[in-house]
């Protein structure tokens, strides 16, 4: 795979030397605002014509942006796109120094600037500054990812006249190791609830608190670090699920009764489903998997250091959530690449013959399927009818170069990852070079297996002369643990110390359900309009798929008029805009009024997904793990030991009593044998001790193969085994755990 440079190249497609980046992150609760500055030189005896090219991280908004060569600084304005051209054009045919930013055709996460002349010698200073979600991790952290590289995008086949292709837009390889230059980044975080703390795949100096109750504190990136790898912060709250709500005081200078000039609330909700109802969880469903097997996949998940193959990763990952699947459910696997395959014809029940077939054709997957065209075979999958009583959910392993995909790997395209998840009512899970897959792909699992939640609605509850209009889309899909952003324009008169309330309301396994939030309608002033860029960034995002899906109907004219003037209005650009700015040649700073700065809408990281076709459609689609061995041929089991041990358990969750279970275990097959329990039979024995080893030796990957050990335990159950704690004591002794009654189920 060629990593696709990013930053400032000439006209002949040649880096401009980056001499240094400066980042400052300030993160309020699970919110960020990103401060970055480039310095870039020119070295050449002649001028050069340059472009910036710049990757973001997901869901960003840019709120500034601006150039400045010698003593010469230009902020961008939003325009309609093509207004942004015709005055791009007239100011370079008048002899003036122009600048145009617009998102790429080929991927909205890559924007590219053109700078105009850089006289020999002289510097260019790039500053921007963006507000992003943080991505809640199965684990509770909220990321912040700075991406370092960008790789090629995916151009669907036929768009170009031909095949499927990887483009970069206008800017061409510029492999970072070849660019040496210095990354300085410090991060403030402020939040109501303690930092417990903060991690990164990258050297930290340590945090420094500032206050006794640890909610505010610092941290730097340790010195010396190249900018070689996507640089990622994870941090982590005390009692991070309880919801919260900012009202924020919206732009003085703004018209009241505008999206700016009123006050916008921003609420973060996580959903408390009931034990009982997490409980029932569903024991159908038709599960299909898409891995990536295009040349790319053969390639290391980071970009730093040594680290495991991106398709070994992902036929790991398929060992495991094959044997956490439930008796009774359906399952099929598909590879793409140049084109696509399937290992059934249809999708098959789940049984000890499926299980193998697959687990045999997946030992054998290599990344040699050429190109990357994921297209077709989710045309087919779509195509084809659903089961009855088997809700669909869709799990797609990519390294993220690809149209409507998710991904593994750093630098990947993720325009598409958020967006599939929230069409296709599923979850995102984000992985850096270093991260295991399996936890995050098994807390996807997790999410596809809970019940499924219908009839959601929301409703406001505001005080009399106050009215609440929503700027995000409809809520589609909730999963226990997962939080759910609501922004809403509050218009009226002011209401002092007044209370409003938002009540979530679902169906769950067929009980009515409903979770509340009250909060203050006192606004916060001083926030930096945050809720308003990403409310607006919220509003603009539906519009604009509203203006897809109603083409040149009249609707979809509104909604593309709409978008224009709410993207204008708040400074966040959209595919419909454009930045533009103009050096009139005073010699001053051409820009417009300090609060009209401009945003820049964009999507940027890596994952996995799993989409639940309840509410994903073929419209929508369209819109938008080491070798291991099968149960049937345990000599060539995976070394790691966990790994070799599940590799072994049958499709009903049990294990049998054989060697290669002895080794996984560290013992020997006459050890086991030995000490099994006279009135257990052999079947029982093994599956007792593979569950105790698990909960003895392994609790520090439980998320991993909790599924699993749950119909490990399901299928002792249904033996009837008189003697359960007996076997489980002698399970103690013989592997040296003190695994308690509990992990048995009883």
């Amino acid at each position: 795979m060629v990593n696709c440079g990013c930053g400032l190249l000439t006209a002949n497609k040649e880096p401009v030397p980056l001499k240094s980046v400066d980042v400052e992150v300030a993160v309020r609760d699970h919110v960020a605002t990103v401060s970055a500055t480039l310095l870039y030189e020119n070295g050449e005896q002649s001028p050069i014509e340059a472009v910036f090219i710049f990757p973001l991280p997901g869901d960003a908004a840019v709120c500034h942006f601006s150039a400045k060569i010698g003593q010469s600084e230009v902020v961008a304005e939003v325009r309609e796109k093509q207004k942004a051209r015709e005055e791009y054009d007239d100011a370079l045919s008048s002899g003036q120094q122009a600048f145009l930013l617009e998102e790429s055709e080929q991927s909205p996460d890559v924007f590219s600037l053109s700078v105009g002349s850089l006289p020999p010698g002289e510097s260019a200073s790039i500053r921007l500054e963006y507000v992003t979600e943080l991505a809640v991790q199965a684990d509770d952290g909220l990321r912040f990812c700075l991406p370092a590289v960008l790789n090629p995008r995916y151009q669907p086949r036929g768009e170009d006249g031909g095949g499927g292709t990887l483009s970069c837009g206008p800017g061409t390889s510029v492999p970072a190791s070849l660019v040496p230059y210095s990354l300085t980044l410090s991060a403030s975080v402020c939040s109501p609830r303690p930092i417990d703390k903060v991690e990164s795949n990258c050297s930290l100096d340590p945090v420094q608190y500032l206050d006794q109750q640890q909610t505010r504190a610092t941290v730097k990136l340790a010195s010396g670090h190249k900018f070689d790898r996507d640089v990622e912060l994870l941090l982590y709250y005390k009692d991070a699920h309880l919801p919260t709500a900012v009202v924020e005081a919206g732009r003085p200078s703004a018209t009241p009764g505008s999206l700016m000039g009123d006050p916008v609330v921003m609420l973060s909700l996580y959903p408390e489903f009931s034990p009982l109802a997490m409980s029932s969880m569903t024991k159908s469903g038709e599960f299909l998997f898409v891995i990536d097997r295009s040349g790319s996949m053969d390639c290391p998940m980071g970009t730093a250091g040594p680290s495991q193959m991106r398709i070994d990763s992902a036929k790991e990952t398929l060992l495991l959530l094959l044997k956490s699947l439930p008796i009774g459910c359906h399952f099929n696997i598909y590879s793409f690449g140049s084109s696509y395959t399937h290992i059934f014809p249809n999708s098959v029940v789940y049984s000890q013959k499926t299980m193998d077939e697959a687990l045999k054709e997946i030992k054998g997957m290599k990344a040699n399927m050429e190109g990357t065209e994921i297209l077709e075979p989710l045309k087919h999958i779509f195509k084809q009818p659903c089961i009855p009583s088997q809700p669909r959910q869709l799990f797609v392993f990519t390294d993220g170069e690809v149209c409507f995909s998710f991904g593994i790997g750093e630098g990947a395209s993720t325009a598409l990852i958020n967006g599939l998840a929230k069409e296709g009512g599923g979850h995102a899970q984000f992985i850096s070079g270093a991260d295991r897959m399996q936890p995050k792909v098994m807390q996807s699992l997790r999410y596809a297996l809970q019940p499924a939640v219908v009839d959601i609605s929301v409703t406001w509850d505001v005080p009399e002369g106050v009215s609440v209009t929503p700027l995000s889309p409809p809520i589609t899909n909730l999963f226990q643990g997962q939080r759910s952003l609501i922004y809403g324009q509050l218009t009226g008169q002011s209401w002092g110390d007044a209370e409003g309330c938002v009540t979530v309301k679902y169906s769950l396994a067929g009980q009515p359900t409903q979770n509340q939030l009250r909060f203050s309608l006192q606004p916060t002033e001083d926030t930096g309009l945050t809720a308003h860029r990403l409310g607006a960034r919220a509003l603009i995002c539906s519009l604009e798929a509203e203006s897809k899906e109603q083409g040149d109907q009249s609707d979809g004219v509104k909604a593309k008029e709409k978008a224009i003037e709410v993207s204008i209005q708040s400074g966040v650009s959209s595919s419909l805009t454009a930045f533009i700015a103009v050096n009139k040649g005073s010699g001053e700073a051409v820009q417009g009024d300090d609060d009209d700065e401009p945003k820049f809408k964009v999507c940027s990281t890596n994952g996995i997904i799993f989409i639940n076709e309840n509410v994903c459609t073929k419209a929508q689609v369209e819109k938008d793990c080491a070798s291991f061995e099968s149960a049937d041929e345990p000599s060539q089991a995976p070394k790691d030991p966990m790994l070799q041990l599940v590799s072994l358990q049958r499709a009903s969750g049990s294990w049998l009593l054989e060697s290669p279970l002895a080794t996984a275990l560290g013992k020997t097959l006459q050890e086991v044998e030995s000490s099994k329990p006279e009135s257990v039979s052999p079947e029982v024995w093994a599956t007792v001790l593979a569950v105790t080893w698990l909960h003895g030796f392994k609790m520090d990957a439980q998320v991993e193969w909790e599924f699993l050990a749950m119909k490990a335990v399901s299928w002792l159950h249904g033996e009837k085994v008189p003697c359960l704690t007996e076997c489980l004591r002698a399970g103690n002794l013989l592997l040296g755990c003190q695994v308690q009654e509990s992990s048995m189920g009883m």
